[in-house]
């Protein structure tokens, strides 16, 4: 089996701007998305606001530059994620469509198979 990291991404206003009911009506949406997935999600949680987001920077001096705020400056920020287990990229895409924010225009989701590391 590979893993692959499910990589939410959003407009942070939007989700900002959600009413109680409709953050409830999202938070239900993974609960059903955790649910359907079973054993497959090894991993996942929702991010803090970008406004939290430290970044580092590497420079000619060999020092990396920490500075606040997301690495880009972008429309749509990365909200959350989950780590899956799937048999390919095709079964990895089934289990990303269960999640709600594919039912929004505002968002997306990226999927990236892991790199397979062996230890010495």
């Amino acid at each position: 089996m590979a893993k692959y990291l499910l990589l939410i991404y959003g407009e942070e206003q939007i989700w900002e701007a959600m009413t109680e009911q409709e953050g409830k009506e999202v938070d239900a949406g993974h609960a059903r998305f955790v649910a359907n997935a079973g054993n497959t999600i090894l991993d996942g949680h929702a991010l803090l606001s970008t406004t939290t987001a430290t970044s580092l920077r590497g420079n000619a001096t060999g020092r990396p530059t920490p500075t606040d705020g997301p690495f880009l400056e972008t429309k749509e920020a990365l909200g959350g994620y989950y780590v899956v287990e799937a048999p390919d990229l095709d079964a990895a895409i089934a289990l990303a469509e269960g999640l709600p924010e594919l039912t929004t225009a505002h968002c997306g989701v990226e999927i990236r198979p892991i790199r397979h590391q062996s230890r010495p």
